[in-house]
């Protein structure tokens, strides 16, 4: 059986939720973020948890274990629109992906 599945979900679920968490909410929010985005082959709308930093109006997520990922891929070549919570508003920017030669993964998103 694929546990991986449900395991992510739920992993996801509490991020989230401490996002939302009265007193640990605003340190988390300071790095994670959740970001949406529509998927290119599915047309589907999709949110996922990730970590952040932010600078100016470039944000970066470094992707962890890019290799069992999927949603980062919808950003290869000239990118995509993809909207995150910064400071308690929505924002969308242009976001692209780049793995580097020791294979990480990087998505830029220009606000």
């Amino acid at each position: 059986m694929n546990f991986k599945g449900p395991v992510v979900r739920h992993l996801n679920k509490l991020m989230v939720g401490l996002r939302d968490a009265p007193l640990v909410g605003k340190l988390v929010r300071k790095g994670i973020t959740v970001v949406s985005y529509t998927g290119r082959r599915s047309g589907r709308t999709f949110s996922t948890p990730v970590s952040y930093q932010r600078n100016g109006d470039v944000v970066a997520i470094q992707v962890m274990m890019p290799d069992a990922k999927t949603w980062w891929r919808n950003f290869n070549g000239e990118g995509g629109p993809l909207t995150l919570e910064l400071d308690g508003v929505q924002r969308t920017g242009h976001a692209t992906s780049h793995r580097d030669d020791r294979g990480r993964v990087t998505v830029r998103v220009q606000l």
